[in-house]
């Protein structure tokens, strides 16, 4: 049994408009970069600053606003541009205003299905995405190494999750294992990750539900995945996430079966996307 959510076609979204803010239209490409067109009129100092939420006075960067057109002025994001992970919010300074920034048409098109060079170095993904009080943000992750999660299926009785997926920036030794590790907890679960063909950098794994429900009591438990890819411990764990698509918050787009744990029906196992999108495994009882 497979389950393997589309993402929905996020090419040309719009947020509802927020009064005497400037709006911008935003450009994904396959390598991370962004572009952003905000309707504005143009300052010798124009710029569309980005801010990450909770971050200090340092945790800012600025993108220079160039004319492109009558009231239309334009910012790049590179890829090579450092945006640590977090949430940036967005605004437009200059002439001595200092404005928050109105989503408009965003084309993410690149971002869907998008598969860097596993040979890769480091993962760099951001998406803009509209806040709930209708503002332009961008959500930022970079990973080095990154085990991004595929498809994930279920055995026919329901008994295990097989997780399918692919390692950047390293490929999977022998010895590879992935670490489920109880949230608050400290006890850890492994189960050996076996490479899958192509390059050497797919690999597979499977968790038995029992065994993340052993000894449990009633508690909810939380999992959080880790992959392993190095038996001798080189570089370390890193966490297992699925970032390579156009979907900010995969939470409430991706859902998964409740699988019964064992033979009592009330306990149940299945796999989620945290808020940042790192994958995990719950046990409980609803």
């Amino acid at each position: 049994m497979s389950s393997t959510p589309s993402s929905r076609p996020v090419t040309a979204q719009t947020a509802v408009p927020a009064a005497g803010s400037p709006c911008a239209d935003c450009t994904a490409d396959s390598a991370g970069g962004l572009t952003f067109d905000v309707g504005a009129a143009a300052a010798p100092d124009a710029a569309l600053v980005l801010h990450r939420v909770g971050g200090g006075a340092r945790d800012e960067v600025r993108l220079p606003l160039t004319p492109v057109s009558a009231g239309r002025l334009r910012a790049v994001l590179p890829s090579t541009v450092d945006l640590p992970e977090g949430r940036w919010e967005t605004r437009v300074h200059g002439a001595g205003s200092d404005l928050a920034v109105r989503p408009g048409l965003r084309d993410l098109r690149a971002l869907v299905d998008r598969t860097p060079d596993p040979r890769s170095e480091a993962v760099a993904v951001r998406i803009p995405y509209a806040t709930s009080d209708g503002r332009l943000a961008v959500r930022s992750w970079r990973r080095s190494p990154h085990a991004e999660a595929g498809d994930i299926v279920f055995a026919d009785d329901g008994t295990a999750i097989t997780v399918r997926g692919r390692l950047y920036g390293a490929r999977p030794g022998p010895g590879a294992t992935v670490e489920a590790r109880l949230r608050g907890e400290g006890r850890v679960h492994r189960e050996p990750v076996a490479p899958v063909a192509e390059d050497g950098h797919g690999f597979t794994f499977t968790l038995p539900c029992a065994a993340l429900a052993e000894g449990r009591d009633g508690a909810k438990w939380v999992w959080d995945l880790w992959l392993d890819a190095d038996a001798a411990g080189a570089g370390g764990p890193v966490r297992v996430a699925r970032l390579l698509d156009d979907i900010a918050e995969k939470q409430g787009v991706f859902s998964y079966p409740v699988l019964s744990v064992g033979d009592d029906p009330k306990t149940v196992a299945f796999p989620y996307y945290t808020l940042d999108n790192d994958l995990a495994v719950q046990v409980s009882t609803p």
